[in-house]
C-alpha cells in the first residue's frame, strides 16, 4: 500500500508550507464555525473552512510543480517578519533560565547577561552606552 502511495505522488507537488498552513487555517476556521451554533455566519465560516482545505489538497496533488513552488515562495517572502519574529521570541523563551536579556536605552540593542551575578554595569557593544541592572 506504501509503495502504491509513493508511486501515486511521483510528479506531484506534495506537502509545503503553504499548504500546511491553508490545512490548519481550514480545519481552524470548520472548528470555530461549529462552536457557536446555528447562524449565517457560521454557515459562511464552515464553507470558507472547507475551501481551504480542498485548496489544500488541490495543491498536494497538483502536477503544476513550478507554479506551487512560487505560489509557496511568495508565501513564504511574505511571512516573513512574522516567522522571524516568532523564532527570536523562542529562542529568548528558551534562554530564560540562564540568561536576562536587557535592552539598551540608547539605541535599543538586546543584550544578554548571564543571571545570579548580582548589580553590575552593563556596556552596550553597538553604542558603548553604560547603564546598571540586576543580573
Amino acid at each position: 500500500m506504501k509503495e502504491r502511495f509513493i508511486r501515486f505522488m511521483q510528479g506531484r507537488y506534495g506537502l509545503d508550507q503553504l499548504s500546511k498552513f491553508l490545512a490548519v487555517t481550514g480545519v481552524i476556521v470548520v472548528a470555530a464555525s461549529v462552536l457557536p451554533g446555528r447562524n449565517p455566519a457560521a454557515l459562511v465560516f464552515y464553507l470558507i473552512g472547507w475551501i481551504l482545505i480542498i485548496a489544500c489538497y488541490a495543491r498536494v496533488f497538483s502536477r503544476n510543480v513550478t507554479k506551487r513552488y512560487a505560489e509557496n515562495q511568495a508565501f513564504l517572502k511574505k511571512t516573513f517578519k512574522i516567522r522571524e519574529f516568532l523564532r527570536k521570541q523562542k529562542n529568548i523563551w528558551r534562554q530564560r533560565k540562564v540568561y536576562h536579556i536587557y535592552t539598551c536605552p540608547s539605541c535599543r540593542q538586546k543584550i544578554r547577561i548571564p543571571k545570579g551575578k548580582g548589580k553590575i554595569e552593563v556596556r552596550c557593544p553597538k553604542c558603548g552606552t553604560t547603564f546598571v541592572k540586576k543580573s
